[in-house]
């Protein structure tokens, strides 16, 4: 066998691989899951902004060619150099600008020179302004429409311009232009969970939620783009800097991880604008434009390195029970045999005794030493069923942790994620909010207190003397510890306690360990069963408490009922059981000074009955 040293040695480097392999892989699978949600999140988000955009814009799309329709418009078109014509046509542009709520709207001539605008009584006015170089005049005069997002070259304002040819039956007239403001749809932006873009054909951020982001480039830009640009006058000589965005790498379903740095100052608002992302692009309908919606991974991050810590603990504390089953198991395996020599010696104490009856002046000396050797013997036998006893507590416990830590995970998350949450309202000076989660965080840690005394309970040592005991309240204690396992296997539960409950005269702990290790046997049986059933039933009759526990699982095969209450008989697979369970629980029912049987009812499965002396006096209350 090897050393202790070396033994502890081995166990704790497979404690280390076994506590990094669970969180690696913890961290890695909810990683995998957060994004996998935030891609839904940002396709619905995508949906949202692409519809609020093209509902903005297309409030405005008909106006340039309804102007079309206008008598004088066409007039003027036909006459450019009426001067009074264009007055008049002025003023009307610039009542229906003052209507429709657009930046501005004018008119060009086939030239391209500028014969009517609504902001024709204000500096700066368009009129006489030559614009034939703008891409929205050339489209629309080759295409009929023109789309166009720009910086105006008078006023310096940002806005969308839409263009229509306007033509009578001779040929093209001309022009009408009708510039839109996008300020209010960013606005909005401001407000919601993501920040999201708007790029052009170019690269270039000409819609943002972030104040910053605006009129950046996605992409470096050569000098023949800039060069390109000036002579457009698209962005008015605006210095154009990039974003900051780097990829990291590309996902399904045209997803990207990428990165923004935080090398510019930061604007002040609800959600994170540096970091790393999750980024959602669509084209949108009609235009060259790319709507990108960024899902920040923060949350994503500290969700998965919580589960991860989480996932480590867990690992680490079932490994320390089973190393402290493995440790208990030799040491019951010690006192066995240590039984069966002191059984052996008691053997041989009962002959000596017999042949020396005829002597016993003699042998009375002798007697005596081997009588108090018998005691001391009994006494290290009742120590080892103490131990026995302890040992079957631990294993139910091993049995129970992985329900435990799962019934633990869920108000953990939940903690984080209030906490994360109140520390957004607090800033933003939401109290009430705040102390919503305050009170909820409470009940939380309450709960978790609950699942934690619970195991406590269970776990500490018995006292060993009896008193009274409800029936149906020891019931309920083991029902709640092994809840997880019978929610799980999704056991239907039938619980029948008579009013006034029967007083079993017993130790209340033992009990209870007596009634979690019937009901896992119980469960373990019902495995793969398509309707599990459970049910519990507490009676009195002729001065005994009656308590069963019957299952409607395959019942018990004749060989184990022959062999039910011996030690280390289990009809459990390899690893899966020490076949001490019975044995304890039938041990501790006999100190109660009771019975513990177990037959199969006509109507299938098995049933477990305890038989125990009622008590008299009114139950403790601890």
């Amino acid at each position: 066998m090897p050393s202790r040293p070396l033994r502890q040695l081995s166990l704790f480097l497979l404690l280390v691989g076994l506590a990094t392999a669970s969180t690696v892989g913890t961290f890695r699978l909810t990683q995998q899951l957060g994004i996998a949600d935030l891609q839904a999140t940002g396709v619905h988000r995508l949906e949202l902004y692409s519809a609020s955009l093209e509902r903005e814009i297309g409030k405005y799309a008909f106006l340039p060619g309804t102007l079309g329709l206008e008598p004088d418009v066409v007039a003027l078109l036909r006459q450019p150099n009426d001067a009074r014509r264009a007055r008049s046509v002025s003023s009307y542009l610039e009542q229906l600008n003052e209507r429709a709520g657009t930046l501005s709207i004018y008119l060009i001539d086939a030239n391209g020179r500028v014969r009517a605008a609504s902001n024709w009584q204000r500096g700066g006015s368009f009129i006489d302004e030559d614009l034939s170089f703008r891409p929205y005049f050339r489209d629309a005069m080759d295409n009929g429409n023109g789309r166009f997002f720009g910086i105006g070259t008078t006023r310096g304002e940002p806005g969308y311009y839409l263009s229509s040819r306007l033509a009578d039956a001779d040929g093209t007239l001309g022009v009408a232009v009708t510039k839109v403001s996008l300020e209010q749809l960013e606005k909005s932006w401001t407000t919601v969970e993501a920040p999201a873009i708007v790029s052009d054909e170019n690269g270039v951020v000409i819609l943002g939620s972030a104040a910053d982001w605006k009129f950046t480039t996605l992409r470096p830009l050569d000098e023949a783009t800039r060069s390109a640009f000036d002579q457009t006058l698209q962005y008015n000589r605006r210095a154009l800097k990039p974003l900051g965005l780097r990829e990291i790498r590309e996902l399904e379903h045209g997803t990207r991880l990428v990165s923004i740095s935080g090398d510019s100052q930061e604007m002040i608002s609800v959600y994170p604008v540096t970091g790393r992302f999750l980024a959602q692009s669509r084209q949108l309908p009609g235009t060259q434009w790319t709507l990108t919606v960024f899902s920040h991974l923060e949350q994503v991050d500290k969700i998965a390195q919580s589960r991860a810590a989480l996932a480590c603990i867990a690992t680490v504390l079932i490994f320390m029970i089973g190393v402290m089953l493995d440790e208990r198991r030799r040491h019951l395996r010690d006192r066995l045999a240590a039984q069966r020599a002191l059984q052996r010696a008691h053997d041989e104490l009962e002959r000596k005794v017999e042949e020396r009856t005829t002597d016993l002046s003699a042998s009375n000396q002798a007697l005596q030493e081997e009588i108090a050797e018998r005691i001391r013997a009994e006494r290290t036998l009742r120590a080892a069923q103490d131990e026995l006893v302890q040992a079957g507590k631990l294993a139910v416990i091993g049995q129970l942790s992985a329900g435990v830590a799962h019934e633990l995970n869920q108000p953990l998350a939940a903690l984080r994620t209030l906490s994360g949450n109140s520390v957004r309202f607090l800033e933003r000076g939401d109290l009430t909010t705040t102390r919503t989660n305050l009170e909820r965080i409470a009940q939380l840690a309450d709960k978790m207190g609950d699942i934690t005394g619970q195991l406590r309970n269970f776990a500490r040592k018995s006292s060993g003397q009896l008193q009274a005991v409800p029936l149906c309240k020891a019931i309920d204690n083991a029902l709640a510890l092994l809840e997880p396992r019978l929610r799980g296997a999704g056991v239907e539960l039938r619980r029948h306690c008579p009013l006034p409950e029967p007083l079993a005269l017993c130790d209340a702990n033992r009990l209870e360990q007596v009634l979690v290790n019937l009901l896992g046997n119980a469960l373990d049986a019902l495995a793969g069963h398509p309707a599990p059933c459970i049910e519990l039933t507490c009676s009195s009759h002729a001065g005994q408490a009656i308590l069963s526990v019957r299952d409607n699982g395959p019942g018990l095969a004749e060989t184990a009922r022959q062999h039910l209450f011996e030690p280390f008989f289990t009809t459990k697979g390899a690893g899966e059981g020490l076949g001490l369970g019975l044995a304890i629980s039938a041990g501790i029912v006999r100190d109660f000074g009771g019975t513990l049987s177990g037959d199969n009812p006509p109507d299938g499965g098995a049933r477990f009955t305890l038989e125990i002396p009622l008590a008299v006096e009114k139950p403790t209350h601890g």
